[in-house]
């Protein structure tokens, strides 16, 4: 049985807050924030506890970038409507969270023949000249996984963990097939030795 671990180490999230947000004055007010609107019109705010950072867009929408926990999420959103009350705005409402993304790492357990997956795996791409990794998209899920030959992988595009164990479940049953084929024995031709026997004299 291969021993696999995989741990979220990122969560996107976006919520709206239903109340427009006026930028400018949020980002002279805050230290913690962002904004260039002749680059991008989102200010960026930066949480120390949970160290996450968030996207904010003056129609009040909200993506949230950093957190490795729903709780944390809904920790940080607390924490950036707390900093925009500070401007004498006030959030009546109790944010729906959208996960729009987790990405998580780990390994398999075991070694890969990566130049072996690419020829055998459907929906694959690996250019070792430019990374050394191979990408897989996983058939029947939004998952895409990032392979490397000593076992490390990348997972991200589900939405729940439970998604996520379920596209790391199919990844090993998948990669087993391709290991246990390769790993078959080839039967060996016995040659019957002859026997000669000595005649009495």
């Amino acid at each position: 049985m291969v021993k696999t671990e995989l741990k979220v180490v990122n969560i996107v999230a976006s919520t709206s807050l239903e109340h427009d947000i006026p930028l400018i004055k949020l980002a002279e007010t805050l230290p913690n924030t962002e904004y260039n609107p002749e680059q991008f019109p989102g200010l960026v705010m930066r949480i120390k506890d949970p160290k996450t950072s968030a996207l904010i867009f003056s129609s009040g929408k909200i993506v949230c970038t950093g957190a490795r926990s729903l709780p944390k999420v809904k920790e940080s959103i607390k924490k950036i409507i707390e900093n925009i009350e500070k401007i004498k705005i006030k959030i009546t409402i109790e944010p729906k969270i959208n996960v729009q993304n987790m990405v998580a790492s780990g390994s398999i357990g075991m070694d890969l023949n990566l130049n072996e997956l690419a020829i055998k795996l459907q929906n694959t791409e690996y250019e070792p000249e430019q990374f050394p990794g191979l990408v897989y998209k996983l058939q029947g899920t939004r998952a895409t996984f990032l392979l490397f030959s000593n076992g490390k992988i990348v997972c991200t595009g589900t939405k729940s963990e439970d998604k996520l164990n379920e596209a790391l479940v199919k990844l090993v049953q998948n990669l087993e097939k391709i290991t246990k084929k390769s790993k078959k024995p080839t039967k060996k031709k016995t040659t019957k030795k002859k026997t000669t026997r000595k005649k009495k004299k």
